[in-house]
């Protein structure tokens, strides 16, 4: 019986320091929690990807799609999340490596396009024709490789009217070079919900497949997804300075808290099981 008083008195202090650290009092966050805010880097000034979390993309633009149909946006917004990007057709670098680094992490992900979520590829030159989007169409569809892609990827062309007000409405920031005859543009996706607002950023022409299932699982409020995707999104948030998924220390801490008082209970009630047996 001694013996387990003093694991008892162990296990307080054991589960008051770790719930110092995974329960600190409102008002006074702990030091492990604490996060230095960093600053966006410098961007040119005409050109850039700006954050706008929560806008709502205008989904009645009119656009082209692959199939030289006049479609309104929305019709891609079937109650399903939508990736996003945006690129121009004879774009001669960037914007394929945007689209082949997005076809790469999309190969790795178990989620399936057309099944559990939408990619909406859209030009921000309006002298692209439906006939060019076609050709990007066919060649990335068959790269991707799945069933169902060809009816949930999308390549767009539209008017330099609804290509701005899309552009905007997620805060992709580009400008045409009259002397090169090319657009500067930034490199990144965005991840939009089922009713058209902006739920994440991922920057650069290489993405993270976790990154980008996670998104999609929270972008669909968890319609998608498996109990792990939800786990995972306690223990993980999206951080817009990084536009990356990062481990949120203060709910790991709480799971460990929650694990050691499981464990420690556990443990006393088999201790005192055999103390009882020992004294009988």
């Amino acid at each position: 019986m001694f013996r387990v008083k003093q694991l008892v008195v162990v296990a307080v202090v054991l589960l008051g320091t770790v719930a110092a650290f995974a329960f600190p009092p409102s008002g006074e966050p702990s030091g492990l929690a604490a996060r230095n805010s960093e600053e966006k880097p410098n961007v040119l000034r005409d050109v850039g990807l700006d954050q706008k979390l929560g806008s709502q993309v205008p989904l009645d633009l009119m656009f082209t799609n692959e199939y030289g149909e006049k479609v309104p946006l929305r019709t891609y917004f079937n109650g399903k999340p939508v990736v996003l990007n945006l690129v121009y057709y004879t774009c001669p670098m960037l914007c394929g490596e945007v689209l082949n680094g997005l076809t790469g992490a999309l190969q790795i992900m178990k989620f399936d396009i057309g099944r559990e979520y939408n990619v909406v590829t859209v030009s921000i030159d309006p002298r692209d024709t439906s006939a060019l989007a076609a050709k990007k169409h066919a060649t990335y569809v068959k790269r991707y490789a799945r069933p169902g892609a060809n009816e949930g990827w999308h390549f767009l062309t539209g008017q330099q009217e609804q290509i701005a007000a899309l552009a905007d409405s997620v805060g992709f920031r580009y400008k045409y070079d009259t002397e090169i005859k090319q657009y500067a543009h930034a490199a990144g996706i965005m991840i939009l919900t089922p009713d058209g607002k902006v739920s994440q950023y991922f920057y650069g022409v290489e993405f993270s497949p976790k990154d980008i299932r996670l998104s999609l699982v929270e972008a669909s409020q968890g319609k998608i997804g498996t109990v792990v995707d939800q786990l995972m999104l306690f223990c993980y948030h999206y951080d817009p300075a990084t536009g990356k998924y990062g481990a949120a220390i203060m709910n790991i801490l709480r799971l460990a808290a929650l694990a050691t008082i499981f464990g420690l209970v556990l443990l006393v009630g088999l201790l005192r099981r055999q103390e009882v047996a020992h004294s009988t």
